[in-house]
């Protein structure tokens, strides 16, 4: 039987986190059922001739904090020659992402599979998406009007203002409408009354955590990862020193993931990641959701495994 080639879009293999990295679950996922890997990022695609290409490396993986990767020499390949592209690109979503799924396309026209489809990459921002379905969400502003902004803020008392194109609880804050920093920083945030930020009325549920729960093909997996914050702060990311405790999905977290599935399935965001604050859904994530190891290790899932196993049936091949 042939071997499946698959690729991996993602930032330098050499800069990750091996014990967190969800994208090294997946090739190691992959490196188990005996796939080749290949990996390349943005910088590395072209198109010529109508075919789009990537100078990539093909790549074997290993669970080894020391050591988790070897790379060969570059080659070029045609897009094409691989079953299936993984696009784990981190944010900023800028124009050069943009870009990136635009080739993307090219080959998923060709009969590639891309995770996540790279249309609905460019459709779904992980701020906005979620205003898809109002009734999940909590109140919400999307303004880069700074008086509008404010008397928003007054009528919820304290409210959460972030960048739509953020990660990680990077310029992300908290205020009251008397909060002497809040005209600065609505300034920086909007380019002066020239960009739509996101604000949400703030919610006292984040101290027992921000949840993070994964939806394979539309399917929720069975735990969550709740980012407790830091002592004193506010900000339920990893990134920011929250702590990840993982937690069994609540009867109305089955009711959030059951109201987008459908959606979700199908616009071909076959991996993605739920953030949830108490009752309220605050993001949706598309371009590289992680927190698989930690879910692995705290429940011994198999959370990668899950994946692969709807990447073959989209693949029509039997793993043996």
């Amino acid at each position: 039987m042939k071997k499946i080639k698959i690729a991996v879009l993602m930032d330098n293999i050499n800069t990750i986190n091996p014990k967190k990295d969800s994208s090294l679950a997946m090739m190691l996922e992959a490196s188990k059922r005996g796939w080749e890997i290949y990996t390349f990022n943005t910088c590395d695609l072209f198109a010529q001739d109508g075919s789009v290409f990537a100078n990539c490396a093909k790549t074997t993986v290993n669970d080894n904090l020391n050591h988790w990767f070897e790379k060969e020499k570059n080659t070029i390949m045609v897009l094409n020659e691989f079953n299936v592209i993984l696009m784990r690109k981190d944010p900023p979503f800028d124009m050069n992402y943009i870009y990136a799924t635009y080739l993307l396309e090219q080959s998923e026209n060709k009969n590639t599979l891309i995770i996540n489809k790279p249309q609905s990459l460019r459709d779904a921002n992980e701020k906005l998406f979620a205003l898809n379905f109002p009734h999940c969400i909590p109140k919400t502003l999307i303004s880069s009007n700074q008086m509008q902004i404010k008397t928003f803020i007054k009528i919820q008392n304290t409210a959460i203002i972030k960048p739509l194109d953020g990660m990680g609880g990077h310029d992300i804050f908290k205020f009251k409408i008397d909060d002497i920093k809040i005209d600065i920083v609505l300034k920086r945030l909007t380019s002066n009354g020239k960009k739509p930020i996101m604000v949400q009325e703030f919610l006292p549920d984040i101290v027992k955590g921000d949840k993070r729960i994964l939806l394979i093909n539309g399917k929720p997996v069975d735990y969550a990862l709740a980012r407790i914050p830091a002592k004193g702060n506010f900000k339920g990311n990893l990134a920011a020193g929250a702590i990840g405790i993982g937690q069994p999905l609540s009867k109305h977290d089955y009711y959030l993931c059951k109201q987008i599935s459908p959606t979700l399935k199908a616009k071909g965001l076959i991996f993605v990641g739920l953030d949830v604050i108490g009752d309220y859904i605050t993001e949706i994530n598309v371009t590289s959701p992680t927190c698989i190891r930690e879910l692995d290790k705290q429940f011994n899932l198999n959370i990668a495994g899950e994946l692969f196993d709807v990447i073959e049936q989209k693949i029509n091949i039997s793993h043996y």
